[in-house]
């Protein structure tokens, strides 16, 4: 298959390609579509200091204390201006940052008190989330579980082309 082929109208694609590029679409879709879902609960909540991206963050750090570094190995920020928004969060004092002792050019990064109030929010409106699918039957617990196996594969995919294609 050429480039020009990935390239052509749907119908016009192999199965799998086409299914593929569908899948790679969604990914991103969903992706925003999260933000975006973060961003409306936070207006709706009066909560306006801070982007979704940034909640994301807080959410995914937790009770952990790491380093800038460790956010992108440990998955727990994927954009590519990690400085950035760690430099705001600590300005707004959702996040706490001190140079490691042991390595001076090292900064640990934890959540303030704020930041905990903030991940708060977005762990409630997860559960909520994840209890009206459940109600409604969106996806039942082993569909979901085996869409949760399956994205680990591509994602373990992915990891090994990044690593070992030349």
């Amino acid at each position: 298959m050429t480039i020009h082929d990935a390239a052509a109208p749907l119908g016009q694609r192999s199965g799998y390609m086409a299914t593929y590029l569908d899948s790679l679409a969604l990914v991103e879709r969903l992706h925003r579509l999260l933000l975006d879902v973060i961003k409306d609960e936070f207006e709706r909540v009066g909560v306006l200091d801070i982007n979704a991206v940034q909640a994301l963050l807080l959410f995914n750090i937790g009770d952990n204390e790491v380093t800038a570094g460790e956010l992108k190995s440990r998955g727990y920020y994927q954009g590519s201006n990690v400085s950035y928004n760690l430099k705001k969060l600590v300005e707004m004092g959702y996040m706490h940052h001190q140079r490691c002792e042991i390595d001076r050019r090292s900064v640990r990064v934890r959540l303030t008190t704020r930041g905990r109030e903030i991940r708060d929010l977005v762990t409630a409106l997860f559960a909520r989330h994840a209890e009206g699918m459940e109600e409604r039957g969106v996806v039942s617990l082993s569909a979901l579980d085996e869409v949760t196996t399956t994205l680990k594969r591509v994602e373990r995919f992915w990891t090994d082309q990044i690593r070992y294609i030349y």
